[in-house]
């Protein structure tokens, strides 16, 4: 009996290993001026730190590199953005590479310069349309005043804000993408199904700073009201993955300066896999995305 057991395991794991795909994980060390690292995993499940980074920031008042997020295109070419600053950009940073190692000059898209009195520009997050055959970013940008102002000060209340693409030289303007009614920001989208999408969010007014659930019928909305939390308080960061059955939310739980993740089929209904996860200590939030193995074993 335990010999069919271990032949059983030594399969899986070769059947992992032996995929053409990997999963990446996109992510940055504190205080975010050394740029981009990855961490790898061939299950989604356990993941290791391959060492140094790829892309030192260069763009933006501040020159950091936080909330890394890369989503590959239908060419092949994968494209990443970036937090530049804490506060005082109107904008992001912007990189594309064909092999995550080798990336074209750095730019700054000044995608909120038509509001002079926005604060900052956060956490945008890529996903790509396979519909309209574009790519949307979304971030997180405070104008004080614009909105109710509730509990929180006038330059911490956020709204997300979205621009689309099809070739990263020109964008649309800047329009509202979510106004939940209170201060909002990592939102991510997850297709589930055809018209079918979910949002993933962090509720960041001081008495919630955790993790909600929205959903809509096109990745621009409009989305449901905000469900009530999935995680505890001091979570942020949200991420999304599918390597089986259960789709997986990884997150950042601050609070307890660890990695989180949660399993769920249906977004409703959430179950704690804490203790089925490896994550290096020190990542920070990024993006998922897959890869080719031989991308990999190059990085490697």
């Amino acid at each position: 009996m335990q010999r069919i057991a271990l032949y059983i395991i030594l399969v899986s794991l070769f059947a992992c290993r032996s995929s053409k795909d990997v999963y990446m994980f996109s992510s940055f060390r504190e205080p975010g001026k050394d740029g981009l690292h990855y961490l790898y995993s061939y299950d989604g499940y356990k993941w290791d730190s391959l060492p140094g980074s790829f892309l030192p920031p260069s763009v933006g008042k501040d020159k950091i590199m936080r909330d890394p997020s890369i989503v590959k295109g239908p060419d092949g070419t994968f494209h990443l953005v970036w937090t530049t600053s804490w506060k005082g950009d109107k904008g992001f940073g912007y990189s594309a590479s064909r092999d995550l190692q080798h990336w074209s000059p750095q730019q700054f898209i000044p995608a909120m310069e038509h509001e002079p009195s926005t604060v900052n520009v956060w956490a945008p997050e890529l996903f790509y349309d396979d519909v309209s055959k574009q790519f949307i970013i979304i971030w997180a940008s405070c104008i004080p005043e614009r909105f109710e102002k509730g509990i929180e000060a006038a330059d911490n209340n956020h709204r997300m804000y979205y621009t689309v693409t099809k070739d990263f030289k020109t964008f649309s303007p800047a329009k509202l993408f979510l106004d939940p009614g209170f201060s909002v920001i990592d939102a991510v989208i997850v297709k589930t199904a055809p018209k079918a999408y979910t949002l993933v969010l962090k509720d960041n007014t001081r008495n919630e700073r955790n993790l909600k659930i929205a959903f809509a019928e096109s990745p621009l909305g409009p989305y449901s009201q905000a469900s009530a939390p999935f995680t505890g308080k001091l979570t942020e960061g949200p991420t999304v993955l599918k390597p089986g059955k259960e789709w997986l939310i990884y997150f950042d739980d601050y609070g307890n300066k660890r990695y989180g993740a949660v399993a769920t089929t249906d977004f409703r209904h959430f179950k704690d896999i804490n203790t089925s996860i490896l994550v290096p200590e020190g990542h920070k939030h990024g993006t998922v995305f897959k890869v080719r193995r031989k991308i990999l074993d190059k990085l490697k």
